[in-house]
């Protein structure tokens, strides 16, 4: 075979690695040190291109970050020391960065041989849910073709390839799109669809490099993979943990492929003559060491849904508590389901020696619930404290006399109970540097039942975005997963309460969790008005007040900690409400 067959050879197969880390937004010299392992790592493989995800030197969102002209020049200065480390080594990196040409881009640059070879701007800036891109970034001009010898391979970043005009790059064998997709329930089925019709339209292979981690109330749940020209997943990484993916693309697949479908060819004729593309030639490697042996084809299986949730929420609470730095958090144990829920949830992301429970009886707290407080911290192990309140909370009483001895008792003096056991919350982590996880559900904070400096009052809200019957589902599930009742059958049965007043229960305040669930999926997630819910089902009276509800207790989710979102549409980011708003649906 001669020199030049030899090199055509070179480029039937690639060995490619997709490296899902977890990148900390900030920490742009700890991101270096992680991304320069990798490398390390894939040259010991015989790897060839090792790809990672969307603005993996900054982390991902960087936010007002982006507005410090520091932080972009030290995100640049990380770029250049990386390149200048892989100057010796015989492989090509693909780093999500930001880059600076009179304003700056969100990008993608190309290393090979101690030198930024290539940059692509993202042309498709999001700017809705989550996403304000926007604010910060110049949108790219156009699209990006990498030649290495006979190989073509088109750059995306995240969100270029959710629109099927990005994808006209002409007759490229290989797609590498670079991610830092947030998770919501559900998305990853949405993505492969969406990722598999792209490798369809483009009949290309197509990669896709996605962030791991939690970072504030966002998660990012991995699940980097690759797609055959017939839009088949060939290889997909782990969900939610850190992962090296490495594959061997046999690229003659893509040239057999494409014989078989000579549909296209017109097309694609027309696509190279209209698009304007813009391409940079790679250097071919001098003395590639021997590859070794093919890699194990990987494809990680997908989570059953409600094990995609729970793994969320441990992840983003495990990354926000050791993120910054905290070694213990502290959970107020009621006795009731959600407390018991984030107290599992804890003990997952974080182990049991770093999870301290608190139980903190009133003269209206049932043995039941008492008794299953310290039920619960027993079945996880876990130190668990009690407060009792009812001196403080006599204190209170006696203090406001004078000034309530005309008033009968009403939602105040339930309120100053939940405020005494917030305070007594954040007394102990002031003293111990612990952080305090809220245990209010999605349902509750809704619809204000939740009392501000009470059961809000603590630093992460890990189930703010989990919705109660949801609650009930994942506390199920957390059980059958560890093959034993930890969370007891006694609290999931019984019906939920504050226990801030004699016999009191959820639903004398709020409707059936079953019948008031909906109708907030309806109206939060998915904007239906009163008369679209209506036409679903239910009654007017209760979808009015249930609305009521919603509208006017914005001012109260404004204060609410931070807290894992795994729907489609969370309070923070995803909700912009105005808190003075007259507006009502009549």
């Amino acid at each position: 075979m001669n020199k030049k067959n030899k090199a055509q050879d070179k480029f039937s197969t690639l060995r490619i690695g997709l490296a899902q880390i977890n990148s900390m937004v900030g920490d742009i010299s700890g991101n270096l040190d992680k991304i320069r392992s990798y490398c390390q790592n894939a040259v010991k493989k015989g790897i060839d291109l090792i790809v990672f995800p969307e603005l993996a030197i900054t982390g991902y969102p960087p936010e007002d970050l982006l507005l410090k002209p520091a932080f972009i020049r030290d995100n640049l200065s990380a770029l250049n020391q990386l390149a200048r480390a892989l100057e010796n080594l015989p492989i090509i990196a693909i780093i999500g960065f930001v880059n600076r040409e009179k304003d700056i881009y969100n990008s993608a640059g190309v290393l090979q041989a101690g030198r930024l070879s290539a940059v692509y701007h993202k042309r498709y800036l999001p700017n809705y849910g989550v996403f304000d891109e926007d604010r910060y970034f110049k949108p790219g001009d156009g699209p990006l073709i990498l030649e290495w010898g006979k190989l073509r391979i088109g750059l995306t970043i995240c969100e270029d390839l959710w629109y099927p005009e990005s994808a006209e790059l002409g007759e490229v064998e290989l797609i590498l799109n670079l991610s830092s997709s947030p998770y919501h329930y559900k998305k990853g089925e949405f993505r492969e669809r969406m990722f598999g019709a792209r490798a369809i339209d483009t009949q290309a292979i197509v990669a896709f490099c996605n962030m791991v981690g939690g970072q504030d109330e966002l998660v990012f749940d991995g699940g980097s993979a690759v797609f055959n020209p017939k839009g088949e997943v060939i290889a997909r990484a782990k969900f939610f943990e850190e992962d090296f993916l490495i594959v061997d693309l046999d690229l003659e697949q893509v040239f057999r492929y494409r014989l078989h479908e000579p549909r296209a060819r017109k097309q694609k004729d027309l696509d190279q003559k209209e698009l304007k593309l813009k391409k940079v030639k790679l250097k071919a490697f001098p003395n590639q060491a021997p590859r070794k042996k093919s890699p194990l084809i990987r494809i990680e299986p997908k989570p059953e849904p409600l094990e995609e949730v729970f793994k969320a929420l441990a992840l983003g609470t495990r990354d926000y508590v050791r993120k910054n730095h905290f070694q213990k958090v502290l959970v107020g144990l009621s006795g009731g389901i959600d407390s018991s829920l984030v107290a599992g949830i804890a003990v997952s992301a974080l182990s049991k020696n770093s999870v301290v429970g608190v139980t903190m009886p009133s003269q209206f707290t049932s043995k039941e619930t008492r008794a299953d407080a310290f039920k619960l911290a027993k079945n996880l192990d876990i130190k668990i404290l009690e407060l009792p309140i009812d001196k403080i909370f006599q204190a209170y009483l006696d203090t406001l006399k004078k000034m309530f001895f005309k008033y009968k008792p009403d939602v105040t003096e339930e309120n100053i109970q939940a405020r005494i056991r917030g305070n007594l919350l954040m007394a102990l982590s002031n003293k111990f540097g612990w952080l305090v996880l809220t245990s209010g559900n999605k349902s509750e904070l809704a619809t204000g039942y939740c009392t501000l400096y009470g059961d809000m009052a603590g630093g992460f809200a890990v189930i703010k975005d989990v919705p109660k019957t949801l609650v009930y589902e994942l506390a199920e599930f957390y059980n059958r997963s560890q093959a034993k009742e930890l969370i007891p059958r006694t609290i999931i049965h019984r019906a939920p309460s504050a226990e801030l007043r004699p016999n009191q229960k959820d639903q004398d305040t709020l409707p059936a969790y079953e019948i008031l669930d909906p109708i907030l999926q309806g109206y939060i997630v998915e904007d239906l008005g009163f008369e679209e819910l209506l036409q679903k089902g239910g009654q007017a009276q209760t979808i009015k007040r249930v609305i009521q509800m919603v509208d006017k207790n914005e001012y109260k989710r404004r204060q609410a900690p931070p807290g894992v979102k795994i729907t489609p549409r969370a309070f923070g980011r995803d909700w912009r409400l105005p808190i003075t708003n007259k507006y009502n649906q009549k």
